[in-house]
Parts: structure tokens; C-alpha cells; sequence
């Protein structure tokens, strides 16, 4: 090389965690001594050397590189070597930006030893040196992800251990329980399955002391930079606990490819679609067991709160199982105390107000201990049942759902649910884009992605009972379990809450409705009807109760 002014040079060395398990000929080790012997041979000047270890060559955000590209706008050198264009980039674009174009309109000269390339001279096979580069990028990239594939169908865990677990010490790809960590997990599952919400949760796991997860992790386990472990969190929120009550992992199963890059050039991830999720059972201890699990499930979301410790605030056993007919909000618990009597009036009403129906919803709104006989008495039709009832139950149930009027409003059903599936998708796809690009916050992103996975989570509910008459078996196992657990009942005399959430999934009340159709005031004694939807778990709703023409006075005899 031959230039007329006094040559001070860069050298800019980089590899990839990919590259690296490749032997050392391709090692910072052997990049520097490349450039050092160059620079002798050609006596010039190396000034400094710029080092990204551990960074693919598909991004130029590296913070080598960058440190570089400003200490050359300084002046500070004329001369940027590398070992081959590689280490420069293997994105073809941007790689061939920076050498034949950025370099050169900036004063400054580029080598890459290995590949014969000068910005001095002509480079005719530059554009095929930096395809071949971007191939290997892209072949590199399928074979990772080959990998990755197969280790996830032999359920190899090859992802960061999550909360409550740690790597086996005797198997890096299977997960063992942390000592440390998994009674807490442990500790969450069981307050929620008490009906503790998930603020309240938290709050309490502060007040103790105890270490969130990603604090845990920059304190025990992982290695973090300073600014990484700046961003760790001293405290617990309820988002944080209510990931952990989602996550399948800990009943022993692995889950992962939840979300992937965008392209091989970007670190940007968008959410995969449930169904292509790689799920693998019992590869690991669990941590719950499934009733836990499933109790959890059940109040989570509900922002329920254990009041029985107050005497003065009433019991509703309904929290978060009565919900409105008309816009779906729970019931809340309310009422008045007039000359002593407290349960003539105490109701469940709904006070959500909702703007996107016609009318809000005045008249949804039942008496407590009505609808608790009302229920009581249909899981005690249920119960007393032999086994001549329950066989005629079971068949007039198949008549009536696998009719052709019914198929037909099931096949509706069944396409509504479907497309609104398919635009829940999409949905979450643009979220996690908007977040990704800093136009959706993680907090504002974590609420709308909890209601969106609800909503989907209730319309696979529906989606399993609008099946075809092919499912008619499955109708009868279904049956089978529900009186398989009634039979542990003789008769109920009353109905407390652990009874209720064994044999009731979602009660539905509907708004009064009165003779002339006219709306009535809430201390009208006018008669009235109200429907009353009793879905059950396993075998869903049998049919739609009617309030027998109860007024605000009227008993509903035993």
C-alpha cells in the first residue's frame, strides 16, 4: 500500500457468538495479530483498535463500531483495517455502504486484508465477496434455528431458566427447581388460588422482602452489564406476578418460540401465533401441581378479596362467577342495612358502564339470596339424579345440541369466534411491533396483551362447545365427569364457595324484564322476569332459568 501523507490507522475487530465456536482462526486473537503484522509489513501507524466480541455481523448497532465511526469524524485516524469484509458485516447493504461509499466520501481509506480489498484501487468481486458474506449470514441463521428446533421437540429447555428454576447441574438443557426461589413461586400460586389478587400479591412479597426475579437474577445467577442491572427492579408488581401465574413451565412442561426476529439483520421480535408455539410435557419437576394451577387460573383476573376477616362487609360466595348478561362485568356486592335486616337487602349488581351498547345497564341487578337458592336448587336437581335420569339428561342434551337449527347457529357462532381469533392475532402482532418501535410502553403493552389473551382464552372456551356432531362422545365424558364429582354430594342444605367453583364455571343474569316492557326504578315492587344462566363445568349450560315473577318482597320458597 502506498499513500502520500503519514497513515494512521484503525483496527476494527469483531466476532460473533456463532463464529467463535468455530475454532481460533477466526479469534480476536488471531484478527489482531493479522492486522498488527500488516501494519508492520506496510509501516503504518496503528492508532487504536476497536473490539465487538460477541456481536453478529447482520447489525452495525455495536458499540465498537459506533465508538469507531465517531472517533473517525474527529480526525482521529485515515486508515480502517480489518481482517476480511466479514468482520466488517455480513449485511450486504449495509456492509458495502460502509466500504465503498461512507469510507471513501469521508477521506478515509478501508482494507480488508484477507480479501484483497483496497478502496484505493478497483474491487471487482466486491459485490459477490459481500453476497457470499450475507449467505453465510443466512445460512448460519437456519442452522441455528434448526437447532434450536430440534432441541425444543426433544424438550430441551434452551432459554433463560424463568423464575423458580435454575439449570440442572448435571444437564444444562433441563430445568431443576432453585431452592432459593421455587417456594415462592410456589407461595404465589397458592395465595391466588385463596383469591388474592395480583397487586395484593405483590404488595405482600415487598413488605417481606423477598427478591424479584430479574433483582434475583443480577444478584445471584447471571452475568449482567451495569446498565442492564440498573434496569433490575428492587420491587415486585403485579404484572410480574401474574407472568408467573400464566406460565405452563411450572407444571413441568416447556413452552418456548413464544415470539421470533422479525428478519436475520434485525433483533426485533414479533409474537408467534399460539398454535405454533413449541409446547413439550413433562420435561421437568413441576413446581404446582394442575388443581393448583387451575385454581389460580380461575381468580386470576378477578380482583377478588378475601374480606372474611371483616364482619361488617357481607359474604358473597359469587365474586367473580356472577356476571352480567348484558356486558359481561362481574356483579359487584352491595346493599343497605334497614332495621336490622341485612340479607333482605343485600343484591348483586352491575355498575360498569359500558359505551359500546345501546344502553347502560340499569335493571341488571338481583337479590343475593335468591339467586343462592336458585342456584342451590339446580345443583341439588342435578345431584339427586339416578341413573336412568342422567342417561335421558344426557340425550336430550345431544338432541338439543346437535339438531340442524342448532348446528347451523353453532356453525355462526363458530365463524364470529373464528374471524374474531384471527383479528386477535393481528392485533397482538401490531402491539408488539408498536412496542418494539417505542410507541406502546411495557406496562400499557402488558394490560392490552392480558385482555386480548382473556378475550381469546373465553372464545377457544366457546369454540370447544360449538363442535359437530362428531364430538357426541366426547359430550357423554364430559357428563360422565360432572356426575362423576356429583356423586361425592348427597344433598346441599347450603352453598358455600368451594362447592360453587367445583360444579360452576359463569352465571349470566340477565336485566329485569316487566309485563308492559317498560323500565322500572330499583325500588319498583312491579313483578318482573329475569333470566339466569347457569353455565357448569364440563357440561356447560342446560338451559336458560327463569325467575318465577319474583317482586322485591317475594321468597323464593325452599
Amino acid at each position: 500500500m502506498k499513500t502520500g501523507r503519514f497513515t494512521l490507522a484503525f483496527a476494527y475487530l469483531r466476532l460473533s457468538n456463532e463464529e467463535a465456536q468455530g475454532g481460533e482462526s477466526s479469534s480476536i486473537t488471531n484478527q489482531r495479530m493479522i492486522v498488527q503484522n500488516y501494519c508492520k509489513q506496510n509501516n503504518i501507524t496503528l492508532v487504536r483498535e476497536f473490539v465487538d466480541d460477541g456481536y453478529s455481523g447482520g447489525n452495525f448497532n455495536r458499540p465498537g463500531f459506533k465508538e469507531m465511526l465517531k472517533q473517525l469524524e474527529q480526525g482521529k485516524a485515515n486508515l480502517v483495517i480489518t481482517k476480511d469484509l466479514s468482520r466488517l458485516g455480513r449485511d450486504m447493504r449495509e456492509a458495502s455502504y460502509y466500504a465503498e461509499q461512507f469510507f471513501p466520501e469521508h477521506g478515509i481509506q478501508y482494507i480488508a486484508i484477507a480479501d484483497n480489498f483496497d478502496t484505493e484501487h478497483d474491487n471487482i468481486m466486491a459485490p459477490f465477496l459481500f453476497a457470499m458474506n450475507e449467505v453465510y449470514l443466512r445460512d448460519g441463521s437456519r442452522k441455528v434455528k434448526d437447532v434450536l428446533r430440534s432441541k425444543r421437540e426433544s424438550g430441551q429447555y434452551c432459554a433463560c431458566p424463568p423464575y423458580g428454576y435454575r439449570k440442572d447441574r448435571e444437564d444444562k438443557h433441563r430445568l431443576a427447581p432453585d431452592e432459593m426461589t421455587a417456594p415462592v413461586v410456589e407461595r404465589i400460586f397458592r395465595r391466588a388460588a385463596a383469591g388474592d389478587s395480583s397487586r395484593k400479591i405483590a404488595l405482600d412479597l415487598n413488605a417481606d422482602g423477598v427478591i424479584p426475579p430479574l433483582k434475583y437474577r443480577v444478584l445471584y445467577r447471571d452475568e449482567f452489564s451495569e446498565e442492564g442491572a440498573a434496569r433490575a427492579s428492587d420491587v415486585w408488581n403485579y404484572t410480574t406476578v401474574k407472568r408467573i401465574l400464566k406460565n405452563p413451565v411450572y407444571l413441568g412442561h416447556t413452552l418456548l418460540g413464544r415470539s421470533k426476529k422479525v428478519s436475520v439483520k434485525s433483533k426485533k421480535k414479533v409474537a408467534v401465533p399460539r398454535d405454533s408455539w413449541a409446547v413439550t410435557e413433562n420435561t421437568h419437576p413441576p413446581l404446582v401441581d394442575q388443581a393448583l394451577f387451575q385454581r389460580a387460573q380461575e381468580n386470576l383476573g378477578r380482583g377478588s378479596r378475601d374480606y372474611r376477616a371483616y364482619d361488617h362487609v357481607r359474604k358473597s360466595i359469587f365474586g367473580g362467577v356472577a356476571v352480567c348478561g348484558k356486558c359481561g362485568h362481574a356483579l359487584c356486592s352491595c346493599g343497605t342495612v334497614y332495621k336490622g335486616e341485612r340479607e333482605k337487602y343485600w343484591y348483586l349488581s352491575c355498575t360498569h358502564q359500558r359505551q359500546d351498547i345501546s344502553a347502560p345497564c340499569e335493571g341488571v341487578r338481583i337479590r343475593y339470596a335468591d339467586l343462592m337458592e336458585l342456584v342451590r336448587r339446580d345443583l341439588n336437581s342435578l345431584i339427586s339424579m339416578n341413573e336412568a335420569e342422567m342417561t335421558d339428561l344426557v340425550n336430550e342434551v345431544i338432541r338439543r345440541r346437535f339438531s340442524e337449527e342448532s348446528l347451523e347457529t353453532k356453525k355462526l357462532q363458530r365463524e364470529k369466534a373464528e374471524a374474531r381469533l384471527a383479528a386477535i392475532d393481528k392485533i397482538v402482532t401490531k402491539l408488539y411491533n408498536d412496542n418494539g418501535e417505542g410507541r406502546l410502553d411495557d406496562d400499557r403493552l402488558d394490560r392490552m396483551i392480558d385482555d386480548l389473551e382473556r378475550e381469546s382464552g373465553e372464545l377457544k372456551a366457546l369454540l370447544d362447545t360449538l363442535k359437530a356432531p362428531a364430538q357426541v362422545v366426547e359430550t357423554e365424558e364430559q357428563f360422565a365427569k360432572f356426575f362423576e364429582l356429583a356423586k361425592q354430594y348427597i344433598h346441599l342444605e347450603t352453598l358455600d364457595r368451594d362447592t360453587l367453583l367445583t360444579f360452576v364455571e359463569r352465571i349470566e343474569v340477565g336485566p329485569k324484564e316487566y309485563e308492559d316492557g317498560k323500565p322500572r326504578g330499583a325500588r319498583s315492587t312491579d313483578p318482573y322476569r329475569q333470566s339466569v344462566r347457569i353455565v357448569y363445568k364440563f357440561i356447560g349450560d342446560l338451559n336458560e332459568e327463569q325467575m318465577p315473577n319474583l317482586d322485591e318482597t317475594t321468597e323464593i320458597p325452599a
